[in-house]
């Protein structure tokens, strides 16, 4: 982690070197007196339809705060290197907070739209804490928190979760989000939104791709239930390449094929949780915490 870190102070410090007295071009932007910015930082994804529930989050955000200016970051470097192949330029966090000062903002609310509080939302702390500690440009740099953050926020995602599932699912019929997964220590979300939602419903089910708990470990749970039909649902902010292939591809060990596999009847809802209000609702909820948080701060 030191080393990590380390290495993020070396490329702020190279950044504000390569574009000190030069404003890079940002479509949509230009010149600004405004001193609070809000810089949404997403995974990311290059997925077409996953692009729209961007859309429709950066709608949300300018409609709840609409004296605000916003930009966008990836913290996925194979995204935005993909996306630079299709003739896309998606800044990293790094490039955009250097931007942001470049332009002269000096209060910046950072919002993670990360579902658990694992490896990304760490990064982009430890990027914004980098920034910070530079005592020059920025008087005050707060991060929102992602989905999953605190006892409140695992309520209003519990009650989200139960407004997305579709009307016509009946209760002996399971429904199984899934989710990323992560090594760090914050996959426990996973296991504690569903411990939450199985109070009231024990066939709400949520999986991870790379963690626990995995795809057999519910398998073996919709057999011990005896469930024939399962609603299958990603629980992503958007449903790009890790929904489209691991969770509903046509190859032998997705989710989806698996299950069919066991005889079990899936309804796909290919939707991530970034094209729900509800869920949208619940970060907006965070960056307002963030913002308030900028109160206060002196000023420049």
């Amino acid at each position: 982690m030191k080393q990590r870190i380390a290495a993020i102070i070396v490329l702020v410090v190279c950044t504000f070197i390569v574009w000190n007295g030069a404003a890079l071009a940002y479509p949509g932007h230009g010149e600004t007196s405004q001193k609070i910015a809000i810089l949404l930082v997403t995974f990311g994804s290059s997925y077409p339809e996953a692009q729209k529930a961007f859309d429709t989050i950066d709608e949300r955000v300018r409609n709840a705060f609409p004296d605000k200016e916003i930009r966008w970051a990836y913290t996925s470097r194979m995204i935005r290197n993909k996306m630079a192949g299709e003739g896309m330029d998606i800044l990293s966090p790094e490039q955009a907070l250097a931007q942001l000062a470049d332009d002269g903002f000096t209060k910046v609310a950072v919002q993670s739209l990360h579902v658990i509080m694992g490896s990304e939302y760490h990064y982009l702390v430890s990027v914004a804490r980098a920034f910070e500690s530079m005592g020059k440009g920025f008087d005050v740099i707060s991060v929102g928190m992602p989905l999953l953050a605190g006892q409140g926020a695992m309520d209003r995602s519990v009650a989200a979760v139960k407004a997305i599932i579709p009307p016509e699912r009946n209760t002996d019929e399971a429904v199984v989000l899934v989710g990323h997964g992560s090594a760090h220590p914050a996959n426990a979300s996973y296991a504690a939104l569903m411990w939450q939602l199985q109070v009231d419903d024990p066939n709400i089910h949520i999986g991870a791709i790379s963690a626990f708990p995995e795809m057999e470990d519910i398998l073996e749970r919709l057999k011990a239930n005896e469930i024939s039909k399962v609603w299958l649902m990603p629980f992503m902010s958007v449903a790009g390449d890790h929904s489209q292939n691991d969770i509903f591809g046509d190859d032998d060990d997705s989710w989806q094929s698996v299950f069919t596999e066991a005889g079990i009847e899936v309804d796909a809802v290919k939707k991530g949780v970034a094209e729900y209000d509800v869920f949208v609702d619940v970060w907006i909820e965070h960056l307002k915490e963030a913002l308030s948080k900028l109160q206060g701060a002196k000023e420049a």
